[in-house]
């Protein structure tokens, strides 16, 4: 019936046809890029600032209470987290068959019954945007070295960082390095005791000379006037001259007691860009953004800011790393790779069929059969990635077979008939003759592939598109068979009955019928010789090596680097310099970024002494691209003291977003002791480094941080008459700052912290002599009143 209906109105059949093109075509310029499909499942992240708590408070008072919330949410599978110094960062991994926005909304509930529960000094638990598989859009880098740190991180926080957020497809934007700005009351307790003022009243002249009301509105007879009161100018010597008390009339201000001065805040980690100190955007892409179209519109808005940016003597490195050059260059050598498919498909057709016509009707079933899966899978809401590419490239060779055996029946009884008989008859006769092997021979594809549709988890999420994009090329060409072929035919082909068979093809025909001939003599033999190749076809696969992937060849590479445990900033950044002047040197490589601990409002929880680089390497490939990996691993070894690891991209986003671990391989050791737990990390390390092949093997945990305990005694503290919270604030205060407020310009918001001169901050040891003062306002020295002493900690804490 579907025969006989095309060859009944060829016309229409032949321009719905054409539209298919059109439609395809516009479709493919339209469609979402990506590197994969969305391989991970579900998932949200939650993330918790504890400033100054340890890694062992966070766990205890931030983690466990919202690990204990989020176990009990409808369709959690798993829960992973990491506490270390300051923040509290849990993953949670949902049913793979959850919607991800309804998924957070559960989440975000079961949070916010669980916030008041955490420390005063806890922020809000925070989920973070919900991103790509792959994340990672863009990291661009600056570099200004007459340009004051904190000048240059006030650029890139908040004109640069704004503009690219703005950007559609845009989740978030990290800024790494430079100095982030607040305005720092540096009390000095001699001036303060002198004068007899307290730290919470420092705090309290803070708090309201930053105060900001509203005025509300006055209600005339005609109109409605908005009063509102300003909020005040707040320089340094504004804040300076912000009054505290009155002391025998004469006010006490703010810098009588304390020096007010713009400095930096405390960091969590820092970046080197090309070797040099600069600043790092890592920009990531939302949910189902087209990675390619995001990637191009961020450079737009980058292109346009960086004139502006090179007066001013900043440099701009945007492509530190991007991953739409690894799309584009799978799209780029799978389309040439099909154009040069369908151009030897086309050669063979024309030198057997000998006909250009017969050729031409035949070539057509190729991009209308890709064509048409690729409208299907896009109305699927499929990506085109590198999976569905790949299972049209394989279906490249499999969609002409069904117009290939339709047209060579049609031709071959077209040029058999008489003169006078009906070609519409005869083309119809000669399509339903062949039409029940051509349906059985497509379904028996379509079969052989579809188990793989079903498969579960990362296999399924990687090879069902795959799959779904042949079966799709492949039903599409059998339909294109069952209509299209039949009206071209119609419309463009005569008997020719003089036509005569080559006599190449009549020899390849006769061959073929004395083997074939010769096989039906013997088919014991046959059969023996058969199973003697599917034995060692066998045996051959299972001495095979086994991966899920095969190695990527991205030109892209992350180092992960980790110096000594407890190592600082400064030493890490030292570091740094040295490792990517040694890769610099290389001439394979291109850029180099290196990102130290962490970032704010960063998903990684890296320690000061973790470290992260970015290689980029310059036009490689295959050979060249493991001679680097293996000089890169070369220069890493000339650096004793550190442990490192070399991944591709796209393998460390797989792994890390599977499993939380970027290796190949990951042993867990689970309980409650930390102690034994180290010791036995320990001992499975060594024994696995002695294992054959085995590299890069690292503790990811490594206890040894030095931490400085100060153990308040509560007898001594009611001897003294000191509060235990008046205590902490001194220690907090001393050295990490306490934030008692904000002040807000035209596009900038930055904090107000009181804390102690930089002089004193640097004197851990000198931290027995800080000075607390009591509530009969006598001072008390911090030894008195706590025990101090040192001590190997932890930087991190996961399970």
């Amino acid at each position: 019936a579907i025969v006989r209906a095309s060859l009944r109105h060829p016309v229409m059949v032949v321009i719905a046809g054409a539209l298919l093109l059109a439609f395809g075509l516009m479709t493919v310029s339209g469609a979402r890029y990506d590197v994969f499909p969305e391989f991970v499942p579900p998932q949200a992240t939650v993330q918790t600032e504890a400033p100054g708590l340890a890694a062992d408070q966070v766990e205890v008072l931030v983690t466990r209470p919202l690990e204990a919330a989020i176990n009990g949410t409808n369709g959690v599978t798993s829960v992973r987290s990491e506490s270390v110094q300051g923040l509290s960062v849990i993953n949670v991994v949902f049913a793979n068959a959850s919607d991800p926005f309804r998924t957070r909304q559960v989440l975000a509930e079961a949070l916010a019954e669980v916030g008041g529960a955490l420390p005063k000094t806890a922020a809000t638990p925070r989920l973070s945007p919900l991103t790509s598989s792959t994340m990672d859009l863009l990291k661009i880098g600056f570099v200004a070295p007459a340009i004051d740190p904190m000048k240059l991180r006030d650029i890139v926080q908040w004109q640069i960082r704004t503009r690219l957020l703005a950007v559609p497809g845009v989740a978030r934007a990290i800024v790494f390095g430079g100095d982030e700005r607040r305005l720092e009351v540096q009390v000095r307790p001699d001036a303060m005791a002198a004068r007899g003022v307290s730290l919470a009243d420092v705090n309290a002249a803070i708090q309201a000379a930053a105060a900001v009301r509203g005025g509300g509105f006055a209600e005339s007879p005609a109109q409605r006037i908005v009063i509102t009161a300003g909020a005040p100018r707040l320089a340094a010597a504004d804040l300076a001259a912000a009054p505290i008390t009155l002391t025998a009339g004469t006010p006490v201000r703010i810098g009588d007691v304390a020096t007010v001065t713009e400095a930096a805040t405390p960091k969590s980690g820092d970046a080197l860009v090309m070797g040099k100190p600069g600043i790092l955007i890592a920009m990531s892409s939302q949910y189902g953004a087209n990675t390619l179209d995001t990637t191009l519109a961020v450079e737009r808005v980058l292109a346009e800011l960086t004139p502006a940016l090179n007066a001013q003597g900043i440099a701009v490195y945007p492509h530190l790393h991007r991953p739409a050059n690894f799309i584009e260059t799978a799209l780029s050598a799978i389309t040439r790779d099909l154009v040069i498919g369908a151009a030897m498909i086309g050669l063979v057709l024309l030198v057997f069929l000998r006909d250009v016509r017969v050729a031409l009707i035949t070539f057509l079933a190729i991009p209308l059969s890709l064509l048409g899966a690729l409208v299907v899978l896009d109305r699927l809401g499929q990506t085109i990635n590198t999976m569905t590419l790949g299972g049209l490239a394989v279906a490249l060779g499999v969609v002409i077979d069904d117009a290939i055996v339709d047209i060579e029946n049609i031709v071959r009884r077209l040029n058999a008939s008489r003169a006078d008989d009906d070609r519409r008859a005869i083309i119809a006769a000669a399509s339903i003759e062949v039409r029940a092997p051509v349906v059985y021979a497509t379904f028996v594809l379509v079969f052989a592939i579809a188990p793989v549709l079903f498969l579960t988890g990362l296999q399924g999420a990687f090879f069902a598109p795959l799959a779904l994009a042949f079966i799709l090329a492949v039903l599409a060409s059998l339909l294109v068979a069952l209509t299209i072929v039949p009206a071209l035919a119609l419309l463009l082909l005569r008997p020719r009955p003089d036509r005569q068979e080559p006599r190449f093809l009549t020899a390849i025909k006769k061959a073929h019928e004395r083997i074939v001939a010769r096989i039906c003599g013997r088919p014991h033999m046959v059969i023996a010789a058969t199973l003697v190749v599917g034995t060692a076809a066998v045996i051959g696969l299972a001495m095979f090596g086994a991966e899920l992937l095969p190695a990527f060849r991205e030109r892209h590479y992350v180092l992960q680097v980790s110096g000594p445990t407890g190592a600082s900033i400064p030493a890490m950044r030292d570091l740094g310099r040295a490792i990517s002047k040694d890769l610099l040197a290389l001439p394979e490589i291109a850029t180099v970024e290196h990102q130290i601990g962490r970032a704010e409002a960063g998903e990684d929880t890296f320690a000061p002494h973790q470290s992260e680089f970015h290689v980029e390497l310059t036009t490689l490939g295959g050979a060249d691209e493991d001679a680097t990996q293996a000089k890169i691993r070369a220069v890493l070894a000339h650096y004793p003291g550190t442990q490192s690891e070399v991944l591709t991209f796209l393998g460390d986003r797989i792994s890390e977003s599977l499993s939380g671990e970027t290796a190949a391989l990951a042993i867990s050791i689970y309980g409650a002791d930390l102690d034994q737990l180290d010791k036995s990390a320990a001992d499975i390390a060594a024994a696995v480094r002695r294992a054959k092949g085995a590299a890069d093997v690292q503790i990811a945990t490594t206890p040894g941080a030095p931490v400085l305990t100060v153990r308040l005694d509560p007898p001594r503290l009611a001897l003294h008459g000191v509060s235990a919270a008046d205590a902490q604030d001194a220690i907090e205060i001393a050295f990490q700052g306490q934030v008692v407020g904000q002040r807000a310009s035209a596009i900038q918001v930055s904090d107000i912290a009181t804390t102690l001169p930089p002089e004193l901050r640097h004197q851990p040891e000198a931290i027995g002599d800080l000075l607390v003062r009591s509530t009969d306002g006598v001072t008390v020295k911090l030894r008195d009143i706590a025990e101090l002493y040192s001590s190997d900690g932890r930087l991190a804490i996961s399970h």
